[in-house]
């Protein structure tokens, strides 16, 4: 008898172990759906229009490394489809306004705690490279309130950043209906052309060193 207790009480704690193993496993795969953690697909094609940007992503490729390993450099470029969105005053912004610049773009919210804890380096990034060639541009998703991320931003000292919104959410809608945007925070490298040449999902130490390199070789002229 007492070896049948020894057996079933075995038994039973390995089926525990299995069972809160596939729960911690099932919150990983969760969190990756929520945040967007991991790297996304390359991407299917040649873009005519973004034939030019192959020599900028073979330059960055290697450099996609340490903080910053992370980054999907895009194989085969592509342009983007249209993205609106709201500067500070509410005008309609789209991408196309910074053509011949070198755009980083991060999507948002105040309800993403990787996001948050990301933007100061975006700030901090935006203090080193920001420039007539290159910009952060930092589009915020809230929904609901519109005040709450413009008051968050304040309280934590972002000032070099610009303020944008997309209180629809469209942004992030359009970019996930393509294939670039799974969860949050999500942060693209886009060259002078409007062309896709590197997309991140996940948070980032945009500030390091590995970033500062791996974005001024994406700005640098081919």
């Amino acid at each position: 008898m007492t070896g049948s207790k020894d057996t079933a009480r075995s038994y039973a704690k390995k089926r525990l172990a299995v069972v809160l193993l596939g729960g911690v496993t099932g919150v990983a795969i969760g969190l990756a759906g929520v945040y967007g953690i991991g790297h996304l697909a390359g991407n299917a094609g040649t873009d005519p229009a973004c034939k030019a940007a192959m020599e900028t992503t073979r330059r960055m490729a290697p450099l996609a490394r340490g903080e910053v390993a992370a980054v999907g450099v895009a194989q085969t470029p592509k342009a983007l489809p249209v993205l609106t969105f709201k500067d500070a005053v509410g005008a309609d912004k789209t991408l196309a306004d910074w053509r011949g610049r070198t755009v980083l773009l991060n999507l948002w919210a105040t309800w993403c705690v990787p996001c948050r804890k990301e933007m100061p380096a975006l700030d901090a990034l935006e203090g080193k490279l920001g420039s007539p060639d290159f910009q952060v541009v930092a589009v915020n998703i809230d929904t609901r309130d519109p005040d709450k991320p413009k008051a968050w931003l304040k309280d934590v000292g972002i000032k070099r950043l610009a303020y944008f919104a997309d209180p629809e959410a469209k942004v992030f809608q359009d970019l996930k209906a393509v294939g670039r945007a799974f969860g949050m925070p999500t942060t693209m490298l886009i060259d002078r052309q409007g062309c896709e040449i590197g997309t991140m999902a996940g948070p980032a130490e945009w500030a390091s060193d590995d970033a500062v390199k791996l974005v001024m070789t994406a700005k640098a002229p081919g």
